[in-house]
């Protein structure tokens, strides 16, 4: 029974779908704390659809659709960084029109394409069963080189998110941190479609992180907490499509939400719990 219960995990391909899945677990909860702390959620949501263009040129051209989704999407951290201040419109008037207007480019430029229904379903949903043995050094790498930088700025992020004029008056560079912590979410946005498509690296980018906060307060814990609720939907997500027949990568993303909700769940009842005693 517990053999044919752990049948998944004995196929090679699934293996390093788990593995890959695990490794982005850890970049995304690095990186959706902040996200979801800074209120920086819907700017990750349209930098997630915002790749699109920069996917679609690198296809035609036959790069690297990675490379063409961090630049596409550093593309996009750019403008609304220098859109941000501005007097006429505020910050989410122009991560909206510049998510539309990049979505627009890239269909514009993938309908050129003669695949370019399975070009769109690729770019959307991924292939986490397709993973390959560069794909999980990419992973790896990512995830050392995120985990360095948040370490090195984790007092200069902290700050930004909790109090952006002390960190001016400490001299920690709120700019420069801001700065940091966009090309830190274009990398995770870039690898995570890579793994699972734009659509599905936005939920398991928030997701973990979103039930973690709602069970440690201390961000390091919060961060740990939600790399588990990750790994754990990961397993989850391959083990359930395997038996399914389901899609791998939106199945890890549904686990992920589940997962959400079931924490969710169980604080309410934790806390009504404790306010009838």
């Amino acid at each position: 029974m517990t053999s044919s219960l752990l049948e998944p995990f004995t196929v090679p391909f699934v293996v390093r779908a788990l593995v890959g899945g695990v490794l982005l677990a850890a970049v995304c909860a690095l990186v959706g704390v902040w996200v979801i702390a800074r209120g920086m959620t819907f700017l990750g949501e349209a930098m997630s659809h915002g790749m699109l263009p920069g996917v679609a040129i690198a296809s035609v051209l036959g790069g690297s659709l990675v490379a063409g989704a961090a630049a596409s999407a550093l593309a996009m951290a750019i403008g609304v960084n220098a859109l941000r201040h501005s007097r006429e419109f505020g910050r989410d008037t122009s991560i909206g029109l510049l998510f539309v207007g990049m979505l627009s480019v890239g269909v514009i430029v993938v309908s050129h394409s003669r695949s370019f229904a399975t070009d769109l379903t690729a770019f959307l949903f991924g292939d986490v069963l397709a993973i390959r043995s560069a794909d999980l050094v990419l992973l790896a790498g990512a995830a050392l080189v995120v985990a360095a930088v948040s370490a090195l700025a984790y007092r200069p992020f902290l700050a930004l998110t909790f109090d952006p004029r002390k960190a001016r008056t400490l001299g920690l560079r709120p700019g420069l941190a801001n700065a940091v912590m966009l090309v830190l979410l274009t990398i995770t946005m870039a690898v995570a479609f890579s793994v699972v498509g734009t659509l599905l690296a936005f939920g398991l980018l928030i997701a973990p992180s979103a039930a973690a906060l709602l069970i440690a307060r201390r961000l390091p814990a919060v961060m740990a907490t939600a790399f588990l609720l990750g790994s754990a939907a990961v397993l989850i997500g391959l083990w359930i499509s395997w038996f399914a027949a389901t899609a791998a990568g939106a199945t890890i993303a549904a686990v992920a939400v589940a997962l959400f909700f079931v924490v969710l769940t169980v604080r309410r009842v934790v806390s009504a719990t404790k306010g009838q005693l």
